[in-house]
């Protein structure tokens, strides 16, 4: 082979390597895979299997079947403490009475006119006196309690509790009894039934007393009169018990109400 050929070959060896270096070029580059490009999404790793927990006894299933026991409610508040009330040690008494400026004394001691109150009375049985001009004193036995309580002193109630042993005479001898006076009337109690009578104090048509003859004269209405001494002469006691019967009388005439027995 000679030189002119030898360098016709080269030059044209150059002119090829060219052209393919100039084709590569050229041509577009091949995107890379998908399969490569995009990183495939692992799957997540399958949790691990928990051992299935072995069966309770049949009395640990019925205790897990029970309700719940209930929540227990909250407490109410407690209410604010009030200091106890000490109870009161003596008594009140608030005093009243049907004649307006009575004169009241608990234990002979004054305490004014009606109405009043006496304060700080020791608990038990005390005696209470009321007066008014023209009335009968009233002495009372109270019981008084701890704390406050209303008296009302009834003035204007008649009241009469008067007894005497007599002797009646007859025409003939005579009988022993008792008068018994009180406001609802006037009785004579003996023995001798065809003696005894009662009658209410309006209805005597006579009731006197002779103090020098010692003698109670009484004569119911429709009845017969009876002559009355004392057992031992006492003309004082006749005397006393006249008084007192005659004085009821004359206010229940002028219409004063009588106590109750």
């Amino acid at each position: 082979m000679n030189r002119r050929t030898l360098i016709g070959m080269l030059i044209g060896l150059a002119v090829l390597a060219g052209a393919l270096v100039t084709l590569n070029v050229m041509l577009p580059r091949p995107e890379p895979s998908t399969a490569v490009a995009k990183a495939t999404p692992s799957r997540p790793a399958a949790p691990k299997e928990t051992p299935k927990a072995e069966a309770p006894p049949e009395a640990a299933r019925t205790s897990a079947r029970r309700e719940p026991a209930p929540t227990p409610e909250a407490a109410p508040s407690p209410a604010p403490a009030v200091a106890p009330v000490e109870a009161p040690e003596a008594g009140v008494l608030n005093i009243q009475s049907d004649v307006p400026g009575a004169k009241i004394f608990i234990d002979r001691e004054y305490i004014g006119l009606t109405p009043v109150t006496a304060q700080n009375i020791r608990p038990g049985s005390h005696v209470l006196n009321a007066s008014a001009q023209g009335y009968d004193v009233i002495a009372d036995t109270i019981e008084v309690s701890p704390g406050p309580r209303d008296v009302l002193i009834k003035l204007k109630e008649v009241r009469l509790d008067s007894k005497i042993d007599v002797v009646h005479k007859h025409r003939l001898g005579s009988c022993k009894g008792r008068l018994v006076a009180t406001p609802q009337g006037l009785r004579y109690e003996t023995a001798n039934k065809d003696d005894a009578f009662s009658s209410t104090l309006l209805d005597l048509e006579a009731f006197q007393v002779d103090y020098l003859e010692k003698n109670l004269r009484v004569k119911p209405q429709k009845g017969k009169r009876y002559d009355f001494t004392d057992p031992e002469g006492d003309a004082d006691r006749l005397f006393v018990f006249h008084r007192d019967v005659d004085k009821a009388r004359e206010r229940l005439k002028k219409g004063d109400p009588p106590a109750s027995q």
